[in-house]
């Protein structure tokens, strides 16, 4: 896509700091980071969503990821966990439509926190996971 970040930064044709690059992705540091040490991993083809890709390229996409994760722990940079984290759509705070997985290095005390609504606090019945289980399982 001729408008697309992340395909240019795939293409050298935008500024990066490139941490990795193979044929299928690249990664490179969030210019917002939410922590020092925060990559992007993004396929070098564009693909706007995670249920787009394919299963292998996705799964390559995490291999790089917990290479990213040792890296980082090994770095220097202040680490104490990893979080891995894929914005998948618009509802899910997908901000630049090309698949790409976070890697953010955390601490206790760091400042990033995800609120939750008082429905995770709520466990359901067996039989709702059971039925929302079966309705999954029968398109998987």
């Amino acid at each position: 896509m001729e408008t697309c970040i992340f395909c240019k930064i795939t293409k050298g044709q935008a500024d990066a700091s490139v941490v990795y690059e193979d044929d299928r992705c690249t990664a490179f540091m969030d210019i917002q980071p939410i922590n020092a040490g925060h990559v992007l991993i993004v396929p070098k083809t564009h693909v706007e969503s995670f249920q787009d890709l394919d299963e292998d390229l996705a799964g390559h996409l995490f291999k790089v990821a917990t290479r990213i994760n040792r890296a980082i722990r090994k770095s220097g940079v202040e680490c104490e966990g990893i979080n891995y984290f894929a914005a998948d759509g618009e509802a899910a705070f997908q901000e630049i439509f090309h698949a790409h997985l976070h890697v953010f290095p955390r601490w206790r005390g760091d400042r990033f926190r995800l609120k939750f609504s008082d429905t995770y606090l709520k466990k359901p019945a067996r039989e709702e996971l059971d039925r929302i289980a079966g309705r999954i399982r029968n398109v998987f």
